[in-house]
């Protein structure tokens, strides 16, 4: 990571050597993805922070080692373990200290002797690169997981995909059409890219694209959106003019894409607990063109369903706080600790509070169910809990029969359920469900084929079809 430094105007200094130590203590904590607490830092170059923590936790584990042998946190007692960590890491790994204040100072009293115990860690381990000291998953050796692509959601409330593709490449990226298998997606590299078989306003970049500074992403006419992310939308499919619930909002991401399918024709209540993160999703909906939609800040379980304010509620989709054990960026945890039963419980208990409830309101035909989570106790046990109370009223609709990874065999109705992963699906792990609400007289999972139909039209590209898009138009005489 380089990144920190390159620019002469970049915020290096105290304020990103402290707010990254206050993410790994939130993400340590256990108070948020590292994402959502990187953008609730109120940091004012969030991609910047990003990058330091990401890098700081790829190197945790040498950090470790190294701040041990040297002694540091013991001779510098007023050093805060996780300022440390960071400042210890741009010293060695990064570009060099450029700021750090007081920190910096504590730090650099001990350059020779972390230095030492660098060198004294690589004959050690009998290598001669800092990378060669990182594990096979941090340093992408045997036995991680694929990369995952750089997934680009292309706003139609602003543009068109046939559009973005053709900025794309005037830019001198390569076009290549649509990805025909999971081998085309895990092969792209350079300034190659393709749009998603499954999702038709989804564009796949390589893994190492970088487009925060794009004029695009500035503008709002491309969100960065991992693909399992952008499912819960795209399966929940309202009709332009519905009315839908976003029961847990924040970022915004899925709360933007639906105002993408409604047209901006329609009512969304987006709810959400968090004040800062609730905040960074206005600005963002505002960035992205939605207008139809009303921001909560509130707990969406203290909702009526009987409120005349939601009468006419036909979609919800639910995305509750969960584990995040799917998230590929997110911190590493021991998880076999023996606090993860307990809180997996805690948290089931409240997603099935979250479902029920969501299931109450009278009006609502179609719900999604999401998590980014890959335990089963957050996902099938989930559903399939709240359906023994709730079955009668609703059934699993089987969806995107094109999806290869389902829920696990092991549960009853697998087949309903899709399931994403890294190695499966190149994407970050993530769990989806869609239940509908029982026509009467009816009984068992709905058919997928009437709901896919509805589904191909959400993506018509409003400016072009692109299966041709690889023809040069011929002049117009």
């Amino acid at each position: 990571m380089r990144e920190h430094g390159r620019k002469s105007g970049s915020a290096v200094g105290p304020g990103l050597y402290s707010a990254a130590a206050s993410v790994l203590a939130g993400l340590e904590r256990r108070e948020g993805a590292l994402k959502t607490l990187v953008y609730g830092s109120r940091f004012q170059n969030p991609r910047l922070l990003c990058a330091l923590v990401s890098e700081t936790l790829r190197y945790s584990p040498v950090l470790d080692s190294i701040l041990e042998a040297a002694g540091l946190l013991r001779a510098e007692k007023k050093l805060q373990p996780h300022l440390a960590k960071v400042l210890v890491y741009d010293l060695l790994f990064g570009k060099g200290l450029r700021g750090g204040g007081h920190g910096k100072v504590l730090v650099l009293k001990h350059r020779a002797r972390l230095q030492a115990e660098l060198a004294r860690l690589k004959v050690q381990k009998k290598v001669s690169r800092n990378e060669d000291l990182l594990p096979p998953m941090a340093a992408g050796g045997a036995g991680q997981a694929p990369r995952v692509p750089r997934y680009v959601r292309v706003n139609t409330l602003k543009t068109c995909v046939s559009d973005v593709v053709d900025y794309f490449k005037r830019q001198g990226y390569s076009y290549l059409g649509k990805a025909a298998s999971l081998e085309d997606v895990s092969s792209l590299s350079g300034k190659k890219f393709l749009l998603d078989p499954h999702l038709p306003e989804l564009l796949i970049f390589a893994p190492q694209t970088d487009l925060h500074e794009n004029q695009l992403y500035a503008a709002g006419h491309i969100i960065l959106q991992d693909k399992a992310s952008c499912l819960p939308a795209f399966l929940l499919n309202p009709l332009p003019g519905s009315h839908i619930i976003d029961a847990c909002a924040a970022p915004g991401n899925k709360t933007s894409q639906l105002a993408a399918i409604l047209k901006n024709k329609g009512q969304i209540f987006a709810f959400d607990l968090d004040a800062k993160r609730l905040a960074t999703m206005s600005t963002m909906l505002v960035r992205a063109g939605a207008t139809c939609y009303q921001l909560a800040h509130q707990d969406f379980l203290a909702t009526d369903p009987a409120d005349p304010k939601y009468s006419s509620v036909r979609y919800i989709l639910l995305d509750p706080s969960c584990s995040g054990s799917g998230m590929v960026s997110r911190v590493p945890v021991e998880e076999e600790n023996a606090n993860l039963p307990e809180r997996l419980q805690a948290l089931s208990r409240f997603q099935r509070k979250m479902l029920a409830h969501a299931l109450k309101f009278p009006a609502l035909q179609r719900l999604v169910y999401s998590t980014c989570s890959v335990h089963q106790e957050e996902n099938e046990d989930v559903v399939l809990d709240v359906l023994k109370q709730w079955g009668k009223e609703f059934r699993l609709a089987e969806v995107l029969p094109s999806w290869s990874q389902r829920g696990l065999a092991t549960c009853a109705k697998a087949k309903c359920f899709l399931r994403a992963s890294p190695k499966e699906t190149l994407t970050n792990g993530f769990f989806v469900a869609v239940l509908e609400r029982q026509p009467a007289g009816a009984s068992g999972p709905s058919s997928s084929q009437e709901f896919s139909q509805t589904v191909s039209e959400v993506g018509a590209d409003p400016c072009l079809p692109l299966k041709k898009k690889r023809r040069k138009k011929k002049p117009e005489t």
